[in-house]
């Protein structure tokens, strides 16, 4: 017989959060590219009430996109092919950043290059810029079908464990000290324990766990894809067990790893999952396209869910999953 639980006063519940060496407010953050620049956002969701706010991945020149559509709903969540649209590294610098860190907001920066002097770049650029609470290493956009950049000759980031240790160590070496470097990888390869232990050898603080998976829709009527870049990359409530195997897979090869989990988040008990099966943190994505105010109410969950299993801190949660069952 399992013991039962007993609860908490949600007052009681401290949702303070350490990631790495970085303190937050509690374990829920926005996912990269899914809550735009943070200003469209703003207007639902205290941002600087989050634990971070990750921003879209920046890349050194700007970027008009793929093809639109960019984006057609599934039963399961939504297909997209965007293309790491933004206006590149200096506009960055000049008017989104500086927005964010006006408003308090902790911001973690997603960079994405095509090759190793691309992430260097972008890491010596923004690693080093005073207020911003880490760096994500975006090493998913490697399908060029799916509209991402193109992979170069041994650059391929996504796959190979060397290059992408080879791809963290860069933006490690040229990051300011204190500032935390997390790896986000995908769940499209086998491996992704050899993965994940490649990036945290390179210097990598912690791993992104994971990415949104390969998919192709096609319209039922003139049978050619509906997206404009022909593949895309799914998300939404269909990744939730796929991300959920990614933490509890490294989780169990790597008891002290730092992990953040992302994929399906919806709700305060889909976090707790994440929480249960090895995660310090998550990142609540494709649902903010949806409800605006997502991330906020994954928090206030969060918090009832926590006191609901007599847990006091996202801190008592992680791994629990992991633990025998009481008798």
């Amino acid at each position: 017989m399992v013991a039962a639980v007993t609860g908490l006063p949600t007052g009681r519940v401290d949702l303070t959060t350490v990631l790495a060496d970085t303190l937050l407010s509690s374990p829920v953050m926005t996912a990269s590219g899914c809550a735009g620049t943070g200003r469209e956002l703003a207007g639902f969701c205290d941002l600087a009430g989050l634990g971070a706010f990750v921003t879209p991945s920046v890349t050194r020149d700007g970027s008009g996109g793929r093809p639109v559509p960019r984006t057609v709903e599934t039963p399961s969540g939504l297909l997209s092919a965007l293309g790491l649209p933004g206006n590149g590294i200096d506009a960055f610098l000049a008017t989104d950043l500086p927005w964010l860190l006006q408003r308090d907001v902790r911001p973690i920066v997603s960079i994405a290059g095509a090759t190793l002097g691309e992430y260097a770049e972008l890491a010596r650029r923004v690693g080093n810029t005073p207020g911003i609470a880490g760096i994500e290493v975006n090493l998913t956009a490697v399908e060029p079908a799916a509209g991402a950049l193109p992979v170069e000759p041994g650059h391929d980031f996504a796959r190979d464990p060397v290059q992408a240790a080879r791809a963290v160590g860069v933006v490690r070496r040229d990051t300011a000290a204190g500032v935390s470097v997390f790896a986000k990888l995908w769940p499209g390869v086998a491996g992704v324990v050899d993965l994940a232990a490649a990036v945290l050898q390179a210097g990598a603080d912690g791993v992104v766990l994971s990415g949104a998976m390969p998919g192709l829709l096609l319209d039922p009527v003139t049978l050619r894809p509906r997206l404009g870049g022909v593949t895309g990359e799914l998300c939404g409530p269909a990744l939730l067990p796929v991300g959920l195997y990614a933490v509890w897979e490294v989780r169990q090869a790597m008891p002290d790893a730092c992990i953040i989990g992302v994929g399906g988040i919806r709700t305060g008990a889909d976090a707790l999952q994440y929480l249960a099966a090895g995660a310090d943190a998550v990142q609540v994505g494709s649902a903010i396209l949806a409800d605006p105010s997502t991330p906020q109410r994954v928090v206030d969950e969060l918090r009832t869910e926590l006191a609901g299993h007599g847990l006091a801190s996202p801190r008592d949660a992680r791994s629990v999953a992991h633990r025998p069952p009481s008798r």
